[in-house]
């Protein structure tokens, strides 16, 4: 952070961010769980469902029976119809709204029941997407769902490939529907990717960047996927963008990349553009320190950081924190009861940094009352995580 403005008062800071590879292994894993329940990516569609625009999908059907697009369209409009016109805009009593969910919602499940025993893969991909949400009508049904991704895959269809691969990594102890399955994973996540699926080339590239799934790091196939996956970057999927990023800062040797902070910071920049609120907070500490080829510069610094808190990216939340405590002279006014919210804030998600700089507010008194009992709790819950991070808290 550059220096604090002369009229306040300096006082020791809690634990800040730093600049370099430790703040990488706060941020959220690269490999994250994969989850069955992400939400498709499908295209964008006016989010009002009215009466009328129904009606008119449905004579469009009609007039159409070919037109299976359009009728799923009908059958996904239905099935918002269900949670947003069963009321008639509050003038019917609860036993009309009920009726109205099931007429929706029947002929909605009659429509993709009807495409997907027909072979149409979106159908049957939706249709294991609703067993997979419980929507529909359907109960939640993992070995359902999973039938249902592998055949509307076998239709060449990419996001069932990856759901596919995702069931056979995760296993039937996590939802997976099917038993856990290293090769096969592999080969639907390949198979995904190779028809087009962002997630799965993102996913492959971490896979044989760090060696996952049984498989040897092969750093040379783990760039060309993360590349790919980055030129189709959007706001669903940021990440590699900000894998590929963190490379370029710190690339450890890796075959086919050499340092360059310039391309980082690009990379980055467009993730962050994207809404992705690690690469915000990656631009949060460039600003701030002056890394990554960046100026030190208060406002840009506070404007990443905040984008980023607003969407509970801890880090960020301390680094606000920090900010506050001491101000930046025509910026951001310095505020004790700030500082301390925003700690509190990323301390009570679980940050250990943030615990331990609210143990130190507690014991020193800043923006509430000194009270030592509390400043122990902080303290003793900060410390119980300190075996993770042996550098913690001197790592500035």
């Amino acid at each position: 952070m550059g220096p604090a403005p002369s009229k306040q008062p300096l006082r020791p800071r809690p634990v800040r961010q730093d600049t370099g590879g430790s703040a990488r292994h706060n941020e959220k894993p690269s490999n994250p769980q994969p989850q069955i329940s992400r939400a498709p990516r499908e295209e964008k569609q006016p989010s009002a469902v009215t009466q009328e625009g129904l009606e008119r999908l449905r004579q469009a059907s009609k007039s159409n029976p070919s037109d299976r697009k359009t009728q799923l369209l009908l059958a996904k409009k239905l099935v918002e119809a269900a949670s947003g016109l069963t009321d008639e805009d509050s003038r019917a009593d609860s036993k009309t709204t009920n009726r109205n969910c099931e007429r929706f919602t029947s002929e909605a499940y009659k429509i993709v029941k009807r495409l997907a025993q027909h072979g149409y893969p979106d159908a049957t991909f939706f249709l294991g997407d609703c067993y997979t949400r419980g929507s529909l009508g359907l109960q939640t049904d993992a070995k359902e769902a999973f039938a249902q991704y592998q055949s509307a895959a076998k239709a060449e269809h990419a996001q069932a490939a990856y759901r596919v691969a995702v069931c056979c990594e995760i296993g039937l102890d996590e939802g997976g529907g099917t038993k856990r399955d290293a090769v096969k994973a592999m080969q639907w996540y390949q198979r995904a990717a190779i028809l087009g699926d962002t997630p799965a080339m993102y996913k492959l590239g971490v896979i044989q960047l760090k060696g996952l799934l049984g498989q040897p790091r092969n750093a040379k196939a783990a760039l060309t996927w993360l590349q790919q996956a980055a030129a189709r970057g959007d706001k669903e999927n940021p990440h590699a963008l900000h894998e590929l990023a963190l490379l370029y800062e710190a690339p450890h040797s890796i075959e086919g990349i050499s340092q360059d902070n310039a391309h980082a910071k690009q990379l980055f920049l467009e993730a962050a553009n994207l809404g992705y609120k690690f690469s915000q907070f990656r631009l949060g500490c460039a600003f701030e320190y002056g890394s990554l080829g960046c100026p030190i510069d208060p406002r840009q610094s506070i404007a990443w950081y905040s984008k980023a808190a607003v969407q509970d990216e801890h880090q960020s939340e301390l680094a606000l924190s920090g900010w506050y405590l001491t101000g930046s002279e025509g910026v951001l006014q310095q505020s004790d009861t700030e500082a301390y919210l925003w700690a509190r804030k990323a301390a009570q998600a679980g940050l250990a940094k943030a615990e331990y700089a609210m143990g130190y507010f507690n014991e020193v008194g800043i923006g509430a009352p000194a009270n030592i009992e509390d400043a122990k709790r902080w303290y003793w819950r900060s410390a119980c995580k300190y075996h993770d991070d042996p550098h913690f808290p001197y790592d500035n």
